[in-house]
């Protein structure tokens, strides 16, 4: 048995490949292939990549429900099939299921009984998760007559009840309207905050891109990329200016995108440079009041580096 680590990373993939066999008599298909990957503590890792990538076969090899055929994972610094491993993380699948007889207060008990807690602390966290999660009003409600989103609240809650240091989340925002979205990643945050370790896999980049200090692109089963948020920021391309200017003429060079009195939105092509738009403004007479680069989405840059793989 491994050694139980407080401190070090809270799951590493070290060349682990997985492979099914669909019926007996075909060759396996290979779903992971060598995937070396670390989760820091404390961080919100995504883990991207459209459908088939291997992001759910990741997950369930984390979570020890299925085993590599080559290489190791460990969790919490212990193999990741030990149960001792599991007792300190949090889980909440794409689609969370469970019996529609419980309700929402009965579900977090239940889960806190599982985890060993007392009855006083079971009763007591439970109501601190719903409240959470925006389920209170509906802690004694039947499951079966929740929505997808309100299940997928009392999932979230049920996953917090043991207070895990790392928490994995499968598409997290499935089934949530827009408010219940922002809702959800200011939950996501401010577990960070608290020092938990997040595995967020998804294929929604915006959340992605509101949510992770890094992200993991899979693809057929191969890690593509793994970099901080902030560095697949710089590597957006620009597409072009925007600049708002008061007074002047016609600008050369530019698109007028819109006018409201002295004030114009201009639209320059990525190849100018700052110096150009300024040296067009001057000589149409108009004066910059902003200038912003419009860059690709983080969708546009995934697309990209998906493309260039494909491509090699």
């Amino acid at each position: 048995m491994g050694r139980d680590d407080r401190t070090g990373s809270p799951l590493v993939f070290r060349g682990v490949t997985k492979r099914y066999r669909t019926h007996f008599w075909q060759r396996p298909v290979t779903s992971l292939s060598g995937l070396d990957l670390e989760v820091r503590r404390g961080e919100i890792l995504g883990l991207l990549g459209p459908n088939g990538a291997g992001k759910t076969t990741t997950i369930k090899l984390a979570l020890g429900l299925i085993f590599p055929d080559a290489g190791e994972v460990r969790l919490m610094g212990r193999p990741a099939a030990d149960p001792a491993a599991r007792a300190r993380v949090g889980f909440l699948p794409e689609n969370p299921w469970f019996p529609d007889d419980l309700t929402g207060r009965e579900l977090v008990e239940f889960a806190g009984r599982l985890h060993g807690l007392p009855a006083a602390d079971r009763r007591r966290r439970a109501a601190e998760l719903l409240e959470l999660v925006g389920l209170a009003h509906a802690a004694d409600r039947a499951i079966r007559k929740y929505s997808k989103g309100m299940v997928q609240r009392a999932g979230m809650a049920r996953a917090l009840v043991a207070d895990p240091e790392f928490v994995i989340l499968d598409e997290p925002m499935s089934g949530l309207d827009p408010i219940g979205r922002r809702e959800f990643r200011d939950l996501v945050l401010s577990l960070r905050d608290r020092g938990v370790t997040v595995l967020f896999a998804s294929h929604v980049l915006a959340d992605a891109e509101m949510l992770c200090d890094r992200v993991a692109i899979l693809r057929e089963g191969r890690l593509v990329d793994v970099q901080e948020l902030g560095v697949l920021e710089s590597r957006r391309r620009i597409l072009g200016w925007e600049v708002e200017a008061r007074g002047g003429g016609p600008v050369a060079g530019a698109e007028e995108v819109s006018r409201r009195g002295e004030e114009r939105l201009l639209r320059f092509p990525p190849e100018t440079d700052a110096e150009g738009i300024l040296a067009a403004l001057r000589g149409a007479g108009a004066r910059p009041v902003a200038i912003v680069p419009r860059r690709e989405t983080l969708e546009d840059l995934f697309l990209r580096v998906l493309g260039r793989e494909e491509a090699a």
